[in-house]
C-alpha cells in the first residue's frame, strides 16, 4: 500500500474565473498598499532620480541664500571713528606707483633670504660667499 504525502500550503491556489472572485479579500486596499510600496522601491526613477532632482533644486536655493550674504555684507555700515582711521592710513595702488615711478632698477643685487634654520639677523648685509661652509 503506497502512502500519499500531502503538504500544507498557506494559500490555496485557485485557477480560473471563479478563483479570481474567491481570491479577493474584503479589504482590497490592505493588499494594494504593500504591493504599491514594493513597486515604488523597485522603481529606479523614484529611487535615484527624485533624490537627484531634489539635490539640484535644493542646491540652487541654497546657493542663492549663500550668495545673497555677499551682497548684504556690502551694505553694512561701519563705525565713523573706525572709518576715519581707515581713511588716514589708506594706501592705494596709485600712491605706491607714484613712490617708485622715478626709481631705477638697473642697479640691483640678488640677496638670498634666510632659511628657517638660519638666523636672519646674521645674514642681513653680509656677503653670501662668506656664509658658505668651508670645505678642506
Amino acid at each position: 500500500m503506497a502512502y500519499q504525502v500531502r503538504t500544507w500550503h498557506p494559500k490555496p491556489v485557485l485557477r480560473g474565473a471563479v478563483a479570481l472572485e474567491k481570491a479577493k479579500p474584503a479589504a482590497a486596499s490592505a493588499m494594494v498598499a504593500p504591493a504599491v510600496l514594493r513597486a515604488l522601491r523597485k522603481n529606479k526613477t523614484l529611487r535615484y532620480g527624485v533624490p537627484m532632482l531634489l539635490l539640484v533644486v535644493g542646491g540652487s536655493f541654497g546657493l542663492r541664500e549663500f550668495s545673497q550674504i555677499r551682497y548684504d555684507a556690502v551694505t553694512v555700515k561701519i563705525d565713523p571713528e573706525l572709518e576715519k582711521k581707515l581713511k588716514v592710513n589708506k594706501i592705494t595702488l596709485e600712491s605706491e606707483y607714484e613712490k617708485i615711478k622715478d626709481s631705477t632698477f638697473e642697479n640691483w643685487k640678488n640677496i638670498r633670504g634666510p632659511r628657517p634654520w638660519e638666523d636672519p639677523q646674521l645674514l642681513q648685509g653680509r656677503n653670501p660667499e662668506t656664509l658658505k661652509p668651508k670645505t678642506t
